[in-house]
C-alpha cells in the first residue's frame, strides 16, 4: 500500500455483501486517488468492537463506516461537532481526524437527500416507524427536518423506542412522536411505512410490516438495501404504493461520507452510472 493510499473501512456485523468498498473505490477512482475500503466484522476476527476502532485509529485509517448493530456503541469513543448530530445519538461515519476522532451520521442527511429526490412536491404526512435502533434514530430526525405531521415508533425493544422518543423531545423537533405497542397499530392512521429494522436483509428472512397491513398508505422506505428488493418492499409496490429503497439511502449516505473522509465532492451523476455497470467492470 502506497502512502499516497487512502484507507477506510467498514464495522459491522453480517456486512460480507455491503456495497460501500464498490462505492468508495468508484468514487475515489473518480476523483483521481487510490482509495481501499475493508470489511471489519468483530466476530470474524474474534475481537470485539472497541478492539477493532481501536486498530483502525492505530493502523492508517483515514475513516470508517460504522454499521448495525454499532451505530450508538460507537457514540461514546467520539467527538461529534455538529450539536444537531449528536442529538440523534448514533454515528455512522467516523474521521481519525483527532483525538478523540470526528463523528457524523450520515444516514440522517442521506435519508433527507432521498426522500426529496424522489418526492421533491411531497411531504412526509403522517409516518409509521418500525425499528428505533442506530438508523432508526437518524430516519426519525430526518423525518422530523423533511416536516413529518407525526410519527409513530414501534420497536420490540420498548427501551430503545422510549431512548428515540426522548432524544427527539430533548432536540425540541416539532413533529409530535406517539410509541405504539404494535406495529399494527402504528399504520393505522399513516400516510408512510418505514422499516428500520434489520429484517429483511440476507440473513433476517421476513417483514417486520406485514402485507396485510399495506395499501391505504402513499409511500414506503425500507433502510435495507441487501437485497435491494425486499419483501416489505416488493408489496408496497404491489399495493400502489410510492416507494424509496434502502439503495437510495445507501447512495446518498456513501457520497455524504465520501465528502467528510476525504474533504472532496464526488460526481454524484458519475458515481452512479459507474454502480449501475456490472461489478466485474468496475474492478479493471
Amino acid at each position: 500500500m502506497s502512502d499516497a493510499t487512502i484507507r477506510l473501512g467498514l464495522i459491522g456485523d453480517n456486512i460480507t455483501r455491503s456495497q460501500s468498498p464498490r462505492l468508495h473505490v468508484a468514487a475515489g477512482r473518480l476523483c483521481g486517488l487510490d482509495v481501499t475500503y475493508e470489511r471489519l466484522i468483530p466476530a470474524d476476527r474474534g475481537e470485539d468492537f472497541e478492539t477493532v476502532f481501536d486498530r483502525c485509529l492505530s493502523e492508517g485509517f483515514r475513516g470508517i463506516n460504522i454499521t448495525y448493530p454499532y451505530k450508538e456503541r460507537v457514540v461514546p469513543l467520539l467527538d461529534m461537532p455538529d450539536p444537531a448530530i449528536a442529538a440523534i445519538g448514533a454515528c455512522n461515519t467516523v474521521v481519525f481526524d483527532r483525538v478523540p476522532p470526528s463523528g457524523y451520521n450520515t444516514d440522517y442527511t442521506g435519508f433527507v437527500s432521498a426522500f426529496r429526490e424522489a418526492f421533491p412536491d411531497a411531504t412526509a404526512g403522517t409516518v409509521a416507524m418500525a425499528g428505533a435502533g442506530g438508523v432508526g434514530k437518524a430516519v426519525a430526525f430526518g423525518l422530523a427536518a423533511l416536516g413529518c405531521k407525526r410519527l409513530l415508533i414501534f420497536d420490540r425493544d420498548q427501551a430503545k423506542a422510549e431512548a428515540l422518543s426522548s432524544s427527539l423531545e430533548a432536540a425540541a423537533v416539532e413533529m409530535p412522536v406517539e410509541l405504539v405497542p404494535s406495529i399494527e397499530e402504528a399504520v393505522v392512521a399513516a400516510d408512510g411505512l418505514v422499516n428500520c429494522t434489520p429484517v429483511g436483509m440476507v440473513g433476517y428472512a421476513g417483514t417486520a410490516i406485514p402485507n396485510a397491513l399495506i395499501g391505504r398508505q402513499r409511500w414506503a422506505f425500507d433502510a435495507v438495501y441487501t437485497p435491494v428488493e425486499t419483501e416489505f418492499l416488493s408489496d408496497a409496490r404491489a399495493a400502489g404504493l410510492s416507494i424509496i429503497s434502502g439503495y437510495e439511502l445507501f447512495f446518498h449516505q456513501g457520497v455524504d461520507a465520501f465528502r467528510y473522509f476525504i474533504g472532496t465532492e464526488v460526481d454524484a451523476a458519475a458515481l452512479r452510472v459507474v454502480l449501475a455497470e456490472p461489478e466485474s467492470q468496475t474492478r479493471t
